[in-house]
């Protein structure tokens, strides 16, 4: 397998069409000049990607005191967030936070209080130091709004959750984007919760706890989000059973297309699935008739929570395939109407995190391993542009009908849609499967633009979960991005090719006012965890050094 840190060089080849290479019957993208009047409907902002968390794990990820807040993960974040102009979206809730209670003078950052609790339904207390330090993060790594999920698994007990949101609002401030009124309330009959538990009852609960809300000053502005359902009921119902009386910041709906809740079998560990844009669709789609109700009413729809398979992942989770497939979900999500997407992370050892630290109790040393959706949110956190972006469909090779279509394409109109900005090119293919070829190559006509910008995401296989690549780099262990940034230049005045290695993708960029990041988003080294250790710099330059003889050997010997 080759090191990570070759990228740039195996890049720089893969794209400029080398004559060695084996590429399939090249692929014309067609991309008008204006989008449909429907999609200028849905313009998104550059923070359209989020990050979702689940409480019960919270502290292993971002430190247990304001003095302990893990340096990978600062890097991490940092990533992200500097190819945003807008604050980095970040969400606490989960089926744990549903279950936990808020402790205003709990001494620590939280405390697990049932040894025996079901995994994917972890019950904890948890304290402000919560708050201080989110606070702290956000002083580290810039802009940040955070969503903070509310109980209403026993709404007739609001004296917790009024008490919780208060401290909340207090400790936040303009930082606090809303709240989330109970997490996946379509299960509370299903997992026990509730007895005989049914629409019309959760949306009066609903009044009643917006009430002690508005009681208690917390209603001045907009905050409130919900229903967060996944699985059993409508958002066209809900709301026709009286949700869009209640002054709603946010809709929101959470979905994984597969789950492992009664272990793997043939369905959730089919990675063909993954690999198929047709089936992203039906995915994304079942709340559109709830979703244009809401669209008639300005209230915008967030999915809070995405990612590849419920109840913790399976065999195939943290794969670049489903890397990839999460950049799908993105793109065809904001070509669908939503407003963002939340990438859903858990704790240790959950196959389709994020990161992961080298175990629950050392976050704060080096050693953490990073899982294919950190790349797609890389990915989607440059696809957007700060004057407002709208994505289209381009239906590529019929990839929104035909099966056997491995390839998707989208449009991105900057400007608020008045202008194209850059095309998302994505190949589900895998070089490796019986009758694939090496690459795939997409043909931009002529009159688009003068030239173009391209960074390729890619990894040697489908199957691939640590040697990934998003424009030439690589996360290390600290979180940082090693390798030389690349970025692939083409004049294309007449039109040009882009050659996508199979599998991969790429974000092409069109020329204009929009640019990709460039620079080191690294903000900690290595340094201050453990005595002696190297610093960060020494170690980065260690490994560009390394990566630039060996990509110069292998060049030689091509």
């Amino acid at each position: 397998m080759l090191l990570p840190h070759l990228s740039s060089a195996l890049l720089a080849a893969l794209v400029t069409l080398p004559a060695f290479s084996i590429a399939g019957k090249p692929l014309d993208v067609s991309f008008p000049e204006r989008p449909p009047e429907s999609a200028l409907k849905n313009i998104v902002d550059d923070n359209f990607i989020g990050i979702s968390w689940e409480l019960s794990s919270f502290d292993t990820l971002w430190g247990g005191t304001v003095k302990t807040i893990p340096h990978a993960m600062q890097n991490y974040l940092h990533n992200v967030a500097v190819r945003m102009s807008k604050p980095l979206r970040i969400r606490i809730g989960g089926n744990g936070m549903d279950g936990s209670t808020y402790v205003p003078n709990l001494s620590k950052f939280l405390e697990h209080t049932d040894p025996d609790a079901y995994f994917n339904d972890i019950p904890v207390n948890f304290g402000p130091i919560m708050f201080d330090v989110m606070n702290a993060m956000y002083d580290i790594v810039g802009p940040m709004q955070f969503i903070i999920g509310l109980s209403m698994r026993h709404p007739h007990e609001t004296a917790n959750v009024v008490k919780l949101a208060t401290d909340a609002e207090k400790a936040f401030g303009d930082r606090l984007d809303a709240f989330l009124l109970g997490n996946e309330p379509d299960l509370y009959a299903g997992h026990g919760e509730r007895d005989a538990y049914d629409i019309d009852t959760y949306v009066s609960e609903i009044g009643d706890v917006v009430d002690d809300l508005r009681d208690a000053g917390l209603l001045e502005r907009k905050i409130i989000g919900g229903p967060t359902i996944c699985c059993g009921w409508n958002l066209s119902t809900i709301l026709d059973a009286g949700l869009d009386q209640y002054p709603y910041k946010y809709y929101t709906i959470q979905r994984y297309p597969l789950h492992n809740c009664g272990g793997p079998n043939e369905k959730n560990t089919n990675i063909t699935y993954f690999q198929a844009p047709v089936n992203v669709g039906p995915y994304l789609n079942w709340q559109q008739e709830g979703m244009a109700k809401a669209q008639a009413n300005n209230v915008p729809v967030l999915l809070t929570e995405y990612n590849s398979v419920a109840c913790g992942g399976s065999n195939i989770s943290n794969t670049f395939a489903t890397g990839l497939w999460a950049v799908n979900v993105g793109l065809k999500a904001a070509s669908v109407n939503y407003t963002s997407v939340y990438l859903h992370t858990r704790e240790h050892g959950i196959q389709y995190n994020l990161f992961d630290p080298p175990t629950p109790e050392t976050s704060m040393e080096p050693g953490w391993t990073t899982g294919s959706t950190y790349y797609a949110a890389l990915f989607l956190a440059e696809m957007t542009d700060p004057t407002g972006s709208v994505v289209v469909d381009l239906n590529l090779n019929n990839s929104n009908s035909d099966p056997a279509s491995r390839v998707a394409a989208y449009g991105i109109y900057d400007k608020a849609g008045t202008s194209r900005g850059k095309l998302a090119l994505l190949n589900f293919a895998d070089a490796k499967d019986p009758g694939q070829t090496a690459t795939q190559v997409y043909r931009i006509p002529g009159g688009i633009a003068d030239s173009v910008q391209v960074r390729v995401l890619t990894a040697p296989s489908k199957l691939e979960t640590r040697n990934i690549s998003w424009a030439g780099q690589t996360v290390g262990e600290n979180g940082a991005l090693l390798g030389m940034q690349q970025t692939i230049r083409k004049d294309c005045a007449d039109g040009c090719e882009v050659e996508i290695p199979s599998p991969g993708g790429a974000l092409v960029l069109l020329g204009g006012s929009s640019q990709f990041f460039t620079g080191n988003s690294t903000i900690a080294g290595i340094g201050g965890y453990l005595a002696g250790a190297a610093s960060q710099s020494y170690t980065m330059a260690s490994s560009w050094s390394l990566a630039a003889l060996l990509g110069c050997l292998l060049l030689t010997f091509w």
